[in-house]
């Protein structure tokens, strides 16, 4: 995903130093040039400007051809992220529209030493950098591994006295090598504090290597994780201000195609900390303030000692406040705050993709918002999450039962309208059959009708781990001991090739040989060998 000098050019600058074909100390050449094609990257900020510009040339390919969507799972390791990026790339070959996905929930969740926290910024600031440069220095060691592969076959090819074509077509797979290296769209919640705050903080996740920063309009004291109630939004100038404060960020650190993800909790967020003040009638305030849940003052309702009030459409009305200070929208307004709020993202706070929050997967109710922003800002894209919040069978099979009660093909009574939807029978049933159609058709239905330029899974790796441990450890700790390990886990690495299962491998223990010969020679102490167990697995080699 990056312009790499060639093993050929990479090879004539070393000799030009060194001619002799060795550097000071005894150290050969061809072992530099495996080191110098190893790092494929020099540092994670070079990964941040390079990333941003992957994902640029991604979204005009998408604005050209909306098929053309790119996907992420959230990871809270860098594991998880380099198993993932290492799966799309045996499956497709290619690591092209894969991102990864960086959640402050399973940051709060999992990575925070204060322990198993909700999705409220209760994380430390820095957990979120730490685990960018961890997942980066992850993905970069599968490039070490997999390239220290390959030169291990270039010197046996060459030990060999293979012919040049062979040699030249090893050396044409170093030049071709696709990096593991892809995007992260790092989750920065609210800003964690002021506008300043916002920026320092961003400075950091962007050193780490992020090249998208995503970040929402609620109150970063009050942070509430999208999917739960009690959320309380800003006014939009404070959020267009955080916005800006990211844009610096990225330009100071030469950054200039970072890529910022202005997110919207307004359709589920009932309340806001305070009230902006409006200079003329059609400015940013006035709009947030119009949606403003008010009483008139009259002689029933008449003004008391402490209250706010407001002058609007010539009379005064006291805005409705909770007992803790908050101030309550109009009811069913969040779907028209939420347009509202897109637009003044992208037109005022230069933001490049949209994520508004729902509370459930529907392409109409999201295809409509985004074609009430698109008669503003006609290029808008969006960012959704397809959310482990969502119950997606019950939600998609209720979507089915009610189609075709519209359409005249069921009766209501045909089919139940509850959680019984969710029942095993359903599985089998063409109703079932109907609403897995949809699911498997989902994200390229919301990537060509809704604008969704990426489509990502905030919290799979923890719910997978979960399931996965719970499966393992059902069949261990019963009846099936070995077996349960056997058949749930290895019996499908090696079927399916996954690397992992040579997990000495996986983690370096070759590239450590490979450093160790260069540096002793045959004095070389090396793990490999005759007697290393991971020859067992040898056919399971990616």
């Amino acid at each position: 995903m990056t312009t790499r000098s060639s093993y050929a050019e990479v090879r004539a600058e070393v000799l030009r130093r060194h001619p002799a074909g060795q550097a000071p100390g005894g150290v050969s050449v061809d072992d530099i040039v495996q080191l110098r094609l190893q790092n494929t990257y020099p540092t994670h900020l070079d990964i941040a400007r390079t990333m941003a510009r992957v994902m640029r040339d991604d979204m005009a390919a998408y604005d050209a051809d909306p098929r053309q969507f790119t996907q992420s799972l959230g990871c809270w390791s860098g594991f998880h992220a380099q198993q993932m990026i290492k799966a799309v790339k045996r499956l497709r070959g290619t690591t092209k529209g894969a991102y990864v996905y960086l959640s402050g929930w399973m940051v709060a969740g999992l990575r925070n030493r204060f322990g198993h926290l909700p999705d409220q910024s209760m994380h430390e600031k820095t957990a979120v950098a730490d685990l960018i440069t961890e997942i980066y220095t992850s993905l970069r060691q599968a490039d070490e591994v997999a390239i220290n592969d390959l030169f291990k076959e270039l010197r046996k090819a060459r030990e060999q006295n293979a012919p040049q074509s062979a040699i030249d077509a090893i050396i044409a797979r170093i030049d071709g090598f696709e990096s593991h290296v892809v995007p992260i769209i790092a989750d920065i919640d609210a800003g964690f504090g002021n506008e300043h705050a916002t920026y320092l903080l961003a400075k950091e996740l962007i050193k780490a290597g992020a090249c998208c920063i995503q970040i929402e309009n609620q109150v970063s004291d009050a942070k509430q994780c999208g999917h739960q109630d009690g959320k309380v939004t800003v006014p939009r100038e404070d959020f267009i201000e955080k916005l800006r404060a990211c844009r610096l960020a990225f330009e100071e650190l030469g950054v200039e195609d970072g890529v910022i993800v202005a997110r919207t909790d307004s359709l589920g967020a009932g309340l806001t900390q305070k009230v902006p003040v409006s200079q003329h009638p059609d400015d940013l305030a006035a709009g947030y303030i119009k949606w403003l849940k008010t009483e008139e003052i009259s002689e029933q309702t008449p003004a008391r000692d402490g209250d706010l009030l407001l002058y609007r459409d010539g009379r005064l009305v006291r805005p409705l406040r909770s007992p803790n200070g908050l101030f309550h929208f109009q009811d069913n307004t969040g779907r028209q705050r939420v347009v509202e709020d897109c637009i003044a993202s992208l037109s005022l706070g230069g933001a490049d993709l949209l994520w508004i929050e729902t509370d459930t997967p529907d392409v109409d109710q999201i295809a409509a918002m985004v074609a009430d922003i698109r008669a503003v800002v006609p290029h808008a894209k969006l960012t959704y999450n397809n959310s482990p919040s969502f119950n997606w069978t019950l939600n998609l099979r209720k979507q089915v039962r009610q189609d075709w009660i519209a359409s005249g093909r069921i009766q209501p009574d045909d089919y139940p309208d509850g959680a019984s939807l969710m029942g095993a029978p359903y599985d089998d049933d063409p109703l079932g059959q109907e609403a897995d159609a949809r699911l498997r058709q989902f994200q390229a239905d919301l990537a060509e009708r809704a604008g969704v330029f990426h489509n990502l899974i905030t919290l799979p790796t923890f719910h997978l781990t979960a399931k996965s441990t719970d499966e393992l450890s059902r069949g261990y700790f019963g009846a099936d001991r070995m077996l349960a390990y056997v058949n749930t886990v290895q019996r499908e690495e090696i079927r399916r090739g996954v690397s992992a299962v040579k997990h000495q491998h996986e983690v370096g223990s070759d590239l450590g040989d490979t450093f160790k010969e260069m540096v002793s020679g045959e004095r070389a102490l090396k793990a490999g060998g005759v007697h290393n167990t991971m020859n067992q697995f040898e056919s399971a080699a990616e």
